[in-house]
C-alpha cells in the first residue's frame, strides 16, 4: 500500500474536491431551468463564478477608490467582497478533476473551456492592479545546476575574498 488513495480516510483536497463538485451540483439543479451536466458549458461555469462571488471575503478595491492599488490599506472602505482569484483558480481545477472523475470526456469538460481560462485571467489581473498585489509566478532556481555550470576563473576567487575581507 504504497499510494495515498488506498487509505479509508480522504485527503483535505479529495474531500475539498467532493464538496465543490456536490455544490456545484446544486447550482445546477437550482438553475432555471434546472440544467444536467451534459448540457452544462463554459457560460454556465462563468455564471457559478459569478454567483459564488457573493461569498467571498477578499475586499477588490474600485478604480474610484484612494486605497486601489495598495495591499494594505489604512481605512475600511466600501469595495465590494469578492471570491479571491486563488480561490477561483484552485476551485477549477478540482471541479475540472472531479468532472472527468464522475465521467464526463475531458474534451467536453466545461471547466477547462478557454471562456473559463480568459474570466480566470481576467479577474487575477483586475485583482492584482485593485489590491497592489502581484500573481506573477516565480521561477525556481536550482542551485546545483548553477553552481556546477558557472566556475570562477583560477585565482581571481580567492583574491576578491581577500580583498573584501582585509581591504577595509
Amino acid at each position: 500500500m504504497s499510494s495515498s488513495s488506498s487509505s479509508s480516510t480522504s485527503s483535505r483536497y479529495e474531500n475539498q474536491k467532493r464538496r465543490d463538485w456536490n455544490t456545484f451540483g446544486q447550482y445546477l439543479k437550482n438553475h432555471r431551468p434546472p440544467l444536467s451536466l451534459s448540457r452544462c458549458s463554459g457560460a454556465h461555469v462563468l455564471e457559478f463564478l459569478r454567483y459564488l462571488d457573493q461569498f467571498g471575503k477578499t475586499k477588490i478595491h474600485t478604480p474610484i477608490c484612494p486605497f486601489y492599488g495598495l495591499p494594505n490599506p489604512p481605512a475600511p472602505c466600501p469595495c465590494p467582497l469578492r471570491q479571491a482569484w486563488g480561490s477561483l483558480d484552485a476551485l477549477i481545477g478540482r471541479l475540472r478533476a472531479a468532472y472527468e472523475e464522475n465521467g464526463g470526456k475531458s474534451e467536453m469538460n466545461p471547466f477547462g473551456a478557454r471562456a473559463v481560462r480568459l474570466y480566470l485571467r481576467e479577474v487575477r489581473d483586475l485583482q492584482s492592479k485593485a489590491r497592489g498585489v502581484s500573481y506573477e509566478k516565480k521561477k525556481r532556481k536550482r542551485p546545483s545546476l548553477q553552481f556546477s555550470a558557472v566556475t570562477p576563473p583560477s585565482g581571481s576567487a580567492g583574491n576578491n575574498r581577500s580583498n573584501i575581507t582585509h581591504g577595509v
